[in-house]
């Protein structure tokens, strides 16, 4: 059995992010927890809220052992981008791009498909 979760338009940018998901891909949840927690990024708090969801509405469901959960895919996707500008040399306008990013996780039981 599935279960899966998305969190879109994350303030932070998809490659800061795929930088923290890649570790958890694979894992089981008690391990991805573990390593989200240590992790000193700004993005594993927003993963690991995601993937606490996400063990709540399984467990939820009854149907499957929360333990036996592993994570399955993690994709991280680029979202809209925030376009601000700043005064650059010579009169000109320098633009910013403030980066968005759209998470998505789907965990699996290792029993099972």
């Amino acid at each position: 059995m599935k279960f899966s979760g998305k969190l879109s338009f994350v303030r932070t940018g998809p490659r800061k992010a795929r930088y923290v998901v890649d570790m958890i891909r694979g894992k089981g949840v008690n391990e991805a927890l573990y390593i989200l927690s240590c992790v000193h990024r700004r993005p594993a708090l927003y993963v690991r809220k995601l993937l606490q969801s996400i063990i709540a509405n399984a467990d939820q469901h009854g149907s499957v052992n929360v333990n036996e959960l592993f994570v399955k895919e993690v994709t991280v996707d680029g979202g809209p981008m925030l376009k601000r500008f700043r005064p650059g040399p010579m009169g000109r306008a320098m633009r910013i791009r403030k980066r968005t990013s759209h998470i998505n996780i789907v965990l699996s039981a290792k029993t099972g498909e």
